[in-house]
């Protein structure tokens, strides 16, 4: 199995930044590395979250 290694650049807030970066010093890893585990971890929850399609549909009302 080859894996992708397509750079890619993602930008943080400042704040946000210094955070993984405290985090990727404390565990002696790359920053890739600490959001790419972040990542993966937080997919379940992101994909609760409603598409931007599925937020346009409109609800239907409440009929009473």
């Amino acid at each position: 199995m080859t894996t992708d290694k397509r750079k890619q650049s993602l930008y943080f807030p400042e704040l946000m930044l210094k955070d993984i970066q405290r985090e990727a010093d404390r565990l002696d890893r790359s920053l890739s590395w600490v959001v790419q585990r972040c990542v993966r971890s937080a997919l379940a929850e992101l994909r609760k979250l409603p598409s931007t399609q599925e937020a346009a549909v409109p609800t239907p009302e409440p009929r009473g």
